[in-house]
């Protein structure tokens, strides 16, 4: 039996929204198992710093400015990966945000923004990079999703359905691109300890609510991250496909 190898020496990486928080620890994940990491972000600074970062560490990369809901710069951003890596092999596809807002407070702006971003974004460049992967006959396509797509959390209407239909074209696009070698899966992380969440991870009764909701008992942090997606980017999944993996400290199962 010849056992595949979690290694990702010459695949090309794309991580959107890979300049900060789980985005970029995502990144440096897979560049530590051997791929050429691009990451694609809206902020130049951030980008920047990334690049910096991910070279220091002795990860070949390259930053992309790119609005990920412009299907163009979409488009234009996959063209310039494969001129200069010369392929696309793992696409991780992370750009979001959310507005917590009670359901009576929420103004379609904020709606709109939201599922723009998350949802839209996700669409659009998984659809540009499923025309690459389907030339190549190959590819892995990691959607990132959250605990919040499967279950219910106050404030949280208009991310939850954005989670909630990642992790439906996730499955949807694994039986439509499973004939092209191209494995299509879902991450589902709960509450991740980065910089960006510190301020609402800082509130004592709200930090011990999402605490004792785990099995774990303790939030994650970006090191949890790492596992799952070297895993799904790599050969160790081959046979894996159309699955919301959860990275939650067993909250969901509870």
């Amino acid at each position: 039996m010849k056992i595949p190898s979690f290694s990702l020496e010459n695949k090309v990486a794309l991580v959107t929204g890979g300049s900060k928080g789980i985005g970029f620890g995502m990144a440096a994940a897979l560049g530590e198992y051997g791929a050429s990491v691009t990451i694609a972000s809206r902020g130049i600074q951030d980008l920047k710093k990334a690049e910096k970062d991910l070279t220091e560490r002795g990860i070949r990369s390259k930053g992309f400015q790119v609005d990920v809901t412009d299907k163009e710069q979409v488009e234009k951003l996959i063209q310039d990966i494969v001129t200069e890596f010369g392929q696309l092999d793992i696409l991780v596809n992370n750009a979001g945000m959310n507005i917590r807002k009670p359901l009576v407070e929420i103004e379609e702006a904020d709606w709109d923004k939201v599922l723009t971003t998350n949802l839209k974004g996700v669409f659009l460049v998984g659809q540009a990079v499923a025309k690459q992967m389907i030339k190549q006959k190959s590819g892995k396509i990691i959607n990132i999703s959250s605990i919040l797509g499967q279950i219910g959390n106050p404030f949280q209407s208009s991310y939850a359905a954005s989670k909630g239909g990642i992790n439906q074209i996730t499955k949807v696009w694994a039986d439509e691109l499973a004939d092209h070698g191209i494995n299509v899966n879902a991450i589902a992380p709960a509450y991740i300890r980065t910089p960006m969440t510190e301020d609402w991870l800082s509130d004592k009764a709200r930090y011990e609510k999402i605490v004792n909701s785990t099995m774990l008992k303790r939030v994650g942090d970006m090191e949890d991250l790492a596992g799952p997606v070297v895993f799904l980017a790599s050969d160790t999944s081959a046979y894996i496909t159309g699955q919301i993996l959860a990275v939650d400290g067993g909250w969901t199962a509870k």
